[in-house]
């Protein structure tokens, strides 16, 4: 098919076409006589029209255009909340993460060897490297914290490193030292080489994270050495309810604002604006958010323009829809949106003025057309009227043939497609291409659409049934391996029932549908019985076998009869030489003397134990922990001593337990367990381990389970 004038030949936009010119020429043969006195009141019909049709035009011109804006800018700055959130997301997994690394630390402080550390080193510029900085006043050698946080190092070295968003990483103490890692160090000097005293706990991040004791976003600061402008993501670290210190991230700001200026043209701009209503990105010269160090900057909020405002108020809560703002004498479009994780706002604006210049365009072309046409109308008024009767009479008979012949040619193949399409809705039999539809113009065109969505659909059935075989599949198999997991352990109680020496009860409720915990318990003679509490790390199919095949070598090694620091060390051995995947696994395994309750044991990085005495509490032992099993070949592991007496009972548990952590972010921790624990102190194991789990369950809530759970208690009888 080819087009002439805008007219598809051989289509049907000719065959239309050819029938309206048809029934058009005998209208203006039954009204030709008529014509000449109407041409004046035609005239006057005309210019009514164009009034109305100017009105019409600006009326639905600006309607589509204020619609089109609505739905665009709502969308779009939807999805640059979206990819601004993500941005920020990344920064406080960062940021949590350094606080759990640097409270795991801290509690466990008395059991590290102190970490060196150093002032900055100007030889170190242009590198990534850990230095300490330190309050006026303050003795930084003398810092018990300094030597404990300086394990962090590698760590802070390795994020600021891997991530283009972090331009600083760093912990704050308690006592007034810092320890950073920038690419800086004699900006830490002043002119005489003397080290530049820097006030830790005054500085915005460290008062803001301390004060909420919570995640803590600054607005835009000065660095208090270069003077450059960022923002700071901080979190406190605080260990047994005390501040140990914060943790923060300086994010480069200039990869935000390459973002802003890329969402920005001459029509629309994007800016950000943090929870104190301070704008903390935005492109130069807007006229409306002017981007300053907080201290300077306005809180939107309070504005003189109330329009503004209340705006941005509402944008910092929910996504606010298209608003007109009114601001410097001039209407703009504005669409806000929340940002979930940092609780900033993400703003698109648009000038007003310049989405009404479409209308304006329109009117003007349809203003100059309509004079033309009009000009034109009149000069053809008197030539057509002598050609028209001329013409109707030689034409009026291959005129009428030539309707009945077109009509028949295209409604025939359309009842035809219509009736197959309604038979398919009933019988559900797929539309098929005919010769009937072959017209070569539109009518061919859809009934290959047609015919091409049939096999398509027939096609997508197909697929939808496959994918969901497979997806029938993968689960029957998780849950087998979860079923496979399960019988790995001991699940049969009492476990021993010829033995009422002891009483003893294990749990282990994974985080997905297989999980990388394990306990076992198994008598290595009549005299002795082996106690294993273990977490492997990561989580689902993989933790589980290596959870599997950890489990099978403990037990194995530890019925040959060497003692659990002799045991650990082999299967540490065994495990480090395939391991690939650097998988490792804490391990708590100790060997119970039935008839004296003595138990010799040893800890690969685990949880301390906890004992109850025959008529006391249950409290934490602080045994000495080894490193994990797997991660490190030649390790050495050291076994000690306790005493289980009669009546008493030994309580073993993973990190899933204490780290439970609710809506609120706060874990279950381990004070909250020794509470529970002494509670139900009176319980034997089976009765008491289903107490600690309600209460874990009842703390938790709603929140989804990070962690696998698992619990072991053996009692002396």
């Amino acid at each position: 098919m080819k087009k002439i004038f805008g007219i598809t030949i051989g289509g049907l936009h000719q065959k239309i076409l050819m029938l309206v010119l048809i029934n058009l020429l005998v209208l203006i043969l039954i009204f030709g006589g008529a014509s000449i006195w109407q041409s004046h009141a035609l005239t006057d019909i005309v210019q009514n029209a164009k009034t109305e049709q100017e009105e019409s035009i600006t009326d639905v011109s600006e309607g589509t255009m204020h619609q089109v804006i609505e739905n665009s800018l709502t969308k779009t700055n939807a999805l640059q909340a979206y990819i601004a959130d993500d941005y920020f997301s990344e920064i406080v997994g960062d940021i949590n993460m350094l606080r759990s690394l640097a409270e795991s630390l801290f509690r466990k402080k008395d059991m590290l060897e102190p970490a060196p550390f150093s002032v900055p080193d100007p030889a170190d510029d242009g590198r990534a490297a850990a230095h300490v900085l330190f309050e006026q006043g303050v003795d930084y050698t003398k810092s018990e914290y300094l030597p404990v946080a300086a394990h962090m190092s590698d760590t802070m070295i390795s994020l600021f490193s891997s991530s283009s968003k972090v331009g600083g990483c760093f912990i704050g103490l308690a006592d007034g030292t810092h320890l950073g890692v920038d690419l800086s160090a004699t900006d830490k000097y002043d002119e005489n080489g003397v080290q530049k005293p820097y006030p830790v706990r005054e500085r915005p991040w460290y008062k803001g994270a301390a004060e909420t004791r919570a995640l803590y976003f600054t607005g835009v600061e000065r660095d208090a050495f270069n003077g450059t402008m960022g923002v700071t993501c901080s979190a406190p670290v605080i260990v047994d309810d005390r501040l140990i210190g914060v943790v923060g991230i300086d994010i480069v700001l200039d990869n935000t604002e390459d973002y802003i200026t890329a969402l920005s043209n001459d029509v629309s701009f994007v800016c950000i604006v943090n929870s104190d209503g301070q704008v903390i990105a935005a492109p130069e010269n807007n006229g409306i958010f002017i981007l300053k160090p907080s201290e300077e900057a306005e809180d939107l909020r309070n504005s003189d323009n109330k329009e503004l405002a209340d705006f941005v108020a509402l944008a910092l809560t929910e996504q606010t829809g298209l608003r007109t703002v009114l601001s410097g004498g001039r209407e703009y479009y504005m669409a806000g949106i929340p940002l979930n994780t940092v609780g900033w706002a993400v703003i698109s604006v648009v000038d007003k003025q310049i989405t009404e210049q479409p209308t304006e365009n329109m009117l003007y072309e349809y203003e100059r057309i309509n004079s033309e046409a009009t000009t034109a109308f009149r000069d053809g008024m008197s030539v057509a009227g002598f050609a028209m009767v001329i013409i109707l009479i030689s034409t009026l008979l291959v005129m009428i043939s030539g309707v009945l012949h077109f009509a028949g040619r295209i409604v025939k193949p359309i009842e035809s497609m219509t009736a197959e399409i309604i038979e398919g809705g009933r019988t559900g039999k797929m539309f098929e291409m005919k010769d009937i539809y072959k017209t070569k113009d539109e009518i061919e065109v859809l009934a290959e659409s047609f015919d091409d969505l049939s096999k398509k659909t027939k096609q997508y059935i197909i697929d939808i049934t496959r994918i969901t075989k497979e997806k029938e599949r993968i689960g029957t198999e998780l849950e087998l391996a979860r079923k496979i997991q399960a019988d790995m352990l001991p699940s049969i109680y009492p476990a021993f029932p010829d033995r009422k020496e002891f009483d003893i009860f294990a749990t282990m409720t994974p985080a997905k549908e297989v999980g990388g915990d394990f306990y076992d318990f198994f008598l290595i003679d009549s005299e002795h019985l082996g106690i294993v509490m273990a977490d492997v790390s990561g989580k689902g199919v993989p933790a589980a076998l290596f959870m599997m095949m950890s489990k099978i070598l403990i037990s194995n090694y530890t019925m040959y009869g060497g003692s659990p620091a002799k045991v650990l060390e082999q299967t540490n051995a065994t495990i480090c030489k395939k391991n690939d995947e650097e998988m490792f696994v804490t391990v708590w395994l100790g060997v119970l003397e039935i008839q004296t309750g003595k138990i010799i044991a040893s800890n690969a990085g685990h949880e301390f134990p906890i004992i109850k005495t025959a008529n006391g509490d249950y409290e934490i032992f602080k045994d000495k922990h080894g490193f994990v099993v797997g991660a490190m070949p030649g390790m050495k592991y050291k076994d000690y001593e306790l005493t289980l007496e009669k009546g008493g009972s030994l309580f073993l548990y993973t990190d899933g337990l204490p780290e439970a952590t609710n809506a609120d972010n706060v874990q279950f921790g381990t004070e909250r367990l020794i509470e529970i624990l002494n509670r139900n102190k009176e319980l034997g194991p089976h009765e008491l381990l289903p107490e600690v789990q309600k209460a874990v369950d009842e703390f938790v809530g709603d929140a989804n389970q990070f962690d696998d759970l698992t619990m072991l208690a053996v009692t002396l009888l």
